[in-house]
């Protein structure tokens, strides 16, 4: 039980507001991305400013409350919200300012990827985030951040410049390069376990046009193999989704999801063995607007329905790993369950794994296991099939897995979080120990200091 006078303090010291589960508003804003998640905080603060997250880092740790950060609230396992302590709600926080001839921009940590992106591209740039545009920048960039434009010029992370973070000890930091070189280091791939970052500056791409979109192909052994070899020819300019999915025609199908960003005539060329190697179901690829390209998915991927996520890192699908998708996709337990491979290739791939936490520093896919349901009695089938979907395909994956796949909110401690962190595990956990020796920022993908 928190006590009463605590509680009107924090409200006092707030520029935004302090919800209770009594007021209006409560039930809204604990609302996340997915259905699935139904927790209720004890306090949510609706933060303003820099100086509203000090007060909720200080009223968290003086009075040993449980502390979550929801920026974008997307996160599948809902690690934005928690039960029973205080969450730190950015949505107020949306400003971002873009200098075109720096190309840089200062976006503050309650954007997502959607205003973000519509935001930059008004001048004609933009940077590496994401593929929905629901996503918030903040646990995507902390993560390190795959996109359609890695392959070309690295990951979210790999274009911060800067961050500003509010730590344990409840002090504004600014963290780059140059300043703070080490926390700005452990930021760029585990930064949810160091405090909370408020504003972040990206580097900018001139940008405005891609050649994108899906192509559909009845699923089977050949397109799977095809898709493979494709891939890894893929050059900087080109990064791939594949997908065993239901297809627009309602059988099982095969899309695969190309965003090309270099000269269109080279891309034209370049895609023309994906757009000739069979009889399509669909091809939708063509020249569009970046921010056409990045919102393809919002519509069968919108707020409020049910989702679940298993995944691993692949880096060769041969015929067994076919043979196991095949096996469980005969039997998805909804329409919409999927599992999409993301590509990680190019620049992203060349980063030295020491230059920042992100370590899965080399070419393959992230094989997101993805049933998405809108019924609650088809949840324990969805969990079911991701978690024995997942157990299958561990003979063929790497032991590597992507911060921000590592969503089972339900079996903790499942797959060893040094697979998420690699070679860089010792290294991040001695600057946790320095930055949050009593693992304040508990609610992410934990490193415990020592």
């Amino acid at each position: 039980m928190l006590n009463t006078a605590a509680i009107a303090d924090l409200r006092q010291k707030l520029h935004g507001t302090l919800l209770t589960p009594d007021a209006p508003g409560y039930d809204a804003t604990r609302k996340v991305f997915n259905a699935m998640v139904d927790k209720r905080p004890a306090l949510i603060a609706r933060c303003a400013d820099a100086s509203d997250v000090v007060a909720g880092v200080n009223f968290a740790r003086d009075h040993g409350v449980l502390l979550s950060v929801r920026g974008g609230g997307h996160n599948f396992a809902g690690k934005a919200v928690c039960e029973g302590g205080l969450m730190l709600d950015f949505t107020l926080m949306k400003g971002i300012t873009i200098d075109p001839t720096r190309r840089l921009a200062r976006a503050q940590a309650g954007l997502n990827l959607g205003e973000f992106d519509r935001a930059t591209q008004k001048y004609g740039l933009a940077t590496t985030l994401g593929v929905a545009t629901t996503t918030g920048i903040s646990g995507l960039t902390l993560g390190g951040g795959y996109g359609y434009l890695a392959g070309k010029y690295g990951l979210a992370c790999d274009n911060l410049t800067r961050a500003e973070i509010v730590t344990a000890d409840g002090k504004i930091q600014e963290c780059s390069a140059a300043e703070n070189p080490e926390l700005f280091w452990g930021l760029r791939g585990a930064g949810a376990n160091f405090g909370v970052v408020t504003q972040f500056e990206y580097a900018l791409h001139p940008l405005s046009t891609v050649l994108g979109g899906p192509i559909f192909y009845p699923l089977g052994r050949d397109v799977f193999h095809f898709y493979d070899e494709f891939s890894r020819s893929a050059p900087d300019e080109l990064t791939l989704l594949g997908a065993a999915m239901t297809g627009p025609n309602g059988e099982p199908a095969f899309a695969t999801i190309a965003c090309y960003c270099g000269d269109p005539a080279v891309g034209e060329k370049l895609l023309k063995p994906l757009r000739s190697f069979g009889t399509p179901i669909a091809d939708l690829i063509q020249q569009r607007p970046y921010v056409e390209m990045q919102s393809l998915f919002d519509p069968i991927n919108p707020p409020g329905r049910r989702y679940y996520n298993k995944a691993h890192n692949l880096s060769k699908v041969d015929d067994a790993a076919i043979d196991t998708v095949f096996h469980h996709m005969g039997k998805a337990p909804t329409p919409s369950s999927s599992i999409v491979m993301q590509q990680l290739h190019g620049a992203a791939a060349r980063v030295p794994r020491s230059s920042t936490a992100f370590p899965h520093r080399y070419d393959h896919h992230v094989a997101w296991i993805d049933p998405i349901g809108d019924d609650p009695a088809d949840d324990a089938r969805m969990i079911k099939w991701a978690r024995e979907f997942w157990a299958d395909m561990k003979p063929f994956a790497d032991r590597a897995v992507y911060v921000n796949a590592l969503e089972d909110a339900l079996e903790a401690g499942e797959r060893p979080v040094r697979e998420v962190y690699g070679a860089n595990y010792e290294r991040l956990r001695a600057l946790k120990t320095k930055y949050d020796p009593s693992n304040l920022f508990s609610q992410n993908s934990n490193i415990e200091p020592t």
